[in-house]
């Protein structure tokens, strides 16, 4: 008894019509997208541009011809005016230590406390979780009155490092909700092999978990430098005094309760975004890696 079997009926290939239609329809939407980041990338460089001419225009030219107009002649009295009324060295020094010992040590809090919740299996780690990100959404104004009369009892009133503790232990809140997320789906049989290696807690952590999430880590600390050197209001009530202040809080004394020089405020908001633009296109590699290998993690 033979038996017969039928060859499938062979799948016709797509004419040359539909093969046209289709990338015709993906240029089209290729164009498409492509307009519209040019029109997001505009709107998000107006206020550059728009700062970029101001800073170099006269206050008499800015009040003659408005802010959008050319300026007629290249004014650096406004860069300097800012240089030498906020003592701008000081205030970048201290902004740059500031955010910088924040970055590092609310970076390594985060990684301890996600450690202990996300590795360590603590008991109601779901709960602890929740509690550190409802604590990154408080404003700031219900804790800056409890904050400054801590601050003045324990003695750091007008002292960088009651900004610091500050900072770190908000910092540290979002970063212990994002890589508890993180560690919580740590391979355990690589945590498992560690152990029967004969390494402890401590050389597990720094040893097999840290270059694990190295990329996570770097991402952490710049987004905590960045979001520390933006900071204003929590500084404006801590630092009361010029040797202590930010650039931010120096940008705003130059806001005066009656009047604004709109040239100087431009230029010291250009003389002030520089570093923080070194800083990004510095550490740009770095960001970029860490976003893409949280993204294929």
């Amino acid at each position: 008894m033979t038996t017969t079997t039928t060859a499938p009926a062979p799948v016709a290939a797509p004419g040359p019509a539909a093969v046209t239609g289709n990338r015709y329809r993906r240029g089209v939407t290729r164009w498409f997208v492509l307009a519209a980041a040019v029109l997001v990338a505009l709107a998000v460089l107006a206020p550059f541009g728009i700062m970029l001419l101001n800073a170099f225009k006269s206050p008499a030219d800015y009040s003659a011809n408005g802010p959008l107009a050319w300026p007629t002649s290249l004014y650096l009295d406004g860069v300097v005016a800012f240089w030498e009324r906020t003592e701008f060295p000081v205030k970048l020094w201290n902004s740059v230590f500031i955010s910088g010992v924040v970055a590092l040590a609310g970076t390594l809090l985060s990684l301890l406390n996600a450690y202990a919740i996300g590795v360590g299996r603590v008991q109601g780690r779901m709960w602890i979780v929740t509690v550190f990100l409802l604590a990154n959404m408080l404003p700031q104004e219900v804790l800056v009155y409890p904050l400054f009369a801590v601050a003045q009892s324990v003695g750091l009133s007008n002292s960088q490092w009651s900004v610091i503790i500050i900072f770190t232990v908000i910092q540290s809140a979002f970063g212990t909700y994002l890589l508890a997320s993180v560690l919580g789906t740590f391979p355990p049989s690589v945590l498992e092999a560690a152990r029967l290696d004969g390494a402890g807690r401590w050389r597990i952590l720094w040893s097999v978990v840290v270059p694990m999430v190295r990329p996570t880590l770097a991402v952490l600390m710049i987004f905590f430098f960045v979001w520390t050197w933006n900071e204003f209001f929590i500084p404006l009530v801590m630092l009361t005094t010029n040797d202590t202040q930010t650039i931010p809080i120096a940008l705003a004394s130059l806001q005066g309760d009656r009047m604004m020089d709109a040239p100087t405020t431009n230029a010291g908001a250009l003389v002030s975004l520089i570093p923080a633009v070194l800083f990004f296109l510095v550490f740009q590699r770095t960001l970029t890696r860490g976003v893409a290998a949280g993204a294929v993690k």
